[in-house]
């Protein structure tokens, strides 16, 4: 995510940390690399006059000239900046209204309004403990009713029926009745997008609005049409007393313009970030945490989190006792490690949240690959349940057929058994005690088990 912005505003301020004394004219040349990181990224250009004008005002000041380290004293400006420029902090949603809370989502066509709808029931239900009922007010797109159904079975929510027959403002209208009589704790609203902003959509969302008095409306936004998705959320903000904005497709979002733009030309809040197709990828958005990630000072506090929420505790607990008990590390046990990092996205999302991951020399990156792990699974997956727990016994005939029940090469069978045998050993050194001598051997590489 912002991978574009993250690398060039990284390369603009990087030259300044060792530096022992800024002056007015290395301040100026960062700043025009800055802004230039900021174009490239599609950020508007009326917030990117305001956030280098501000840098500046910062940076020339005493804070900066007369610290000991005034390289680091301008990266932290840039970063006070972003969060800044993005909001400063977590604005939750209110759910402290008498239950149903009811939310609106409005968007136009395309934007991933209804896969959103049943992202943030799940969120609201696993997070928040909430109980959530969905309803579609789209009359006019094929089979829209049909597929908030779907989604809502997929993220245990309940699904409020409706046709293309009705009213969407009496759809609207009754099944707000029916949240209340079924005592749920959330209502949800998607309605009609369109390709494009009109009066005809305009005015009806507005009476929606006016009919069910929502607690939340929020504006749901393909964040990779850059600073559009700020301007089109602004037309609708002129419409609709929008409460928020959730900015959907970041994981495809190398440039970040929208997350930059958004909360300066509507003054509107990003709620929430779009991560990935599953429906579990929303993330409540944090100003804070995604400056870090850009400037590539990680976001562990978010990994944390996500640790907690997706890690299988049971498994962890249970290869824990195995290998305490002495019992060897097996491929079952290898297999189980890439399925819990596919759960929480895969090594790229985890090292996103990493700090200085975006220095890593390129051919360590290069290892980071995910369709590999993918591979690995698959190779596994080929093998017998004995050859998993007994790799030893995998002679050459049966590396051959499973390479065969895997569409792989007989070399990508004996390369993963490579790194099998290195995880192995690791996993001997942890359970010994030894885990400083361990990661002395990493030498600042990748840990065995992730090179290609």
């Amino acid at each position: 995510m912002f991978d574009g912005l993250s690398d060039r505003l990284g390369r603009s301020i990087r030259n300044l940390r060792g530096v022992g004394r800024l002056s007015e004219d290395n301040i100026k040349e960062t700043l025009r690399e800055v802004r230039m990181a900021l174009l490239e990224a599609d950020v508007a250009l009326p917030v990117v006059k305001q956030f280098v004008d501000h840098v500046r005002e910062r940076a020339m000041g005493e804070e900066v000239l007369k610290s000991l380290t005034p390289g680091q004293a301008f990266i932290k400006i840039v970063n006070d900046e972003l969060t800044q420029t993005m909001g400063s902090a977590n604005d939750a949603l209110n759910l402290a209204a008498t239950p149903p809370v009811v939310i609106l989502m409005a968007g136009l066509q395309g934007a991933g309004k209804t896969t959103t709808v049943g992202k943030l029931a799940r969120w609201l239900k696993q997070r928040q403990k909430k109980s959530v009922m969905v309803v579609s007010c789209d009359v006019y797109r094929p089979a829209a009713i049909e597929q908030l159904k779907t989604v809502a079975a997929q993220n245990e929510a309940t699904f409020f029926p409706s046709d293309t027959g009705q009213k969407p403002v009496a759809i609207a209208q009754a099944a707000l009745q029916a949240a209340r009589v079924q005592h749920q704790d959330v209502l949800i609203v998607d309605t009609a997008g369109r390709l494009h902003i009109d009066a005809e959509m305009m005015a009806e969302i507005k009476q929606i609005h006016a009919a069910i008095q929502p607690q939340e409306t929020l504006f749901v936004v393909d964040s990779m049409t850059g600073q559009d998705a700020a301007n089109t959320a602004k037309a609708f903000d002129e419409a609709l007393p929008l409460t928020g904005v959730i900015l959907t497709k970041t994981d495809g979002d190398a440039r970040g313009g929208a997350a930059l733009s958004v909360r300066y030309i509507t003054g509107k809040p990003i709620k929430f970030l779009g991560v990935g197709e599953k429906s579990d990828a929303l993330e409540p958005f944090y100003p804070d945490r995604v400056a870090g990630r850009i400037l590539g000072m990680g976001d562990v506090v978010s990994l944390v989190e996500e640790v907690q929420q997706k890690l299988d505790v049971s498994k962890a607990e249970k290869l824990a006792k195995k290998l305490q008990k002495g019992k060897g590390f097996d491929l079952e046990d290898f297999r189980d490690q890439f399925q819990q990092l596919k759960n929480m996205g895969g090594m790229g999302a985890l090292l996103d949240k990493l700090p200085g991951m975006g220095k890593l020399p390129q051919n360590a990156m290069d290892q980071v690959n995910d369709r590999h792990l993918l591979r690995m699974e698959a190779i596994i997956n080929s093998m017998t349940p004995k050859e998993r727990r007994l790799p030893d016994i995998i002679n050459g005939s049966r590396k051959r057929r499973i390479a065969a029940g895997s569409g792989t090469q007989v070399q990508d069978v004996n390369r993963l058994l490579k790194q099998f045998t290195q995880m192995q050993k690791m996993m001997k050194k942890m359970r010994k005690g030894g885990m400083a001598k361990m990661m002395r051997q990493f030498k600042g590489g990748m840990p065995p088990g992730f090179g290609q």
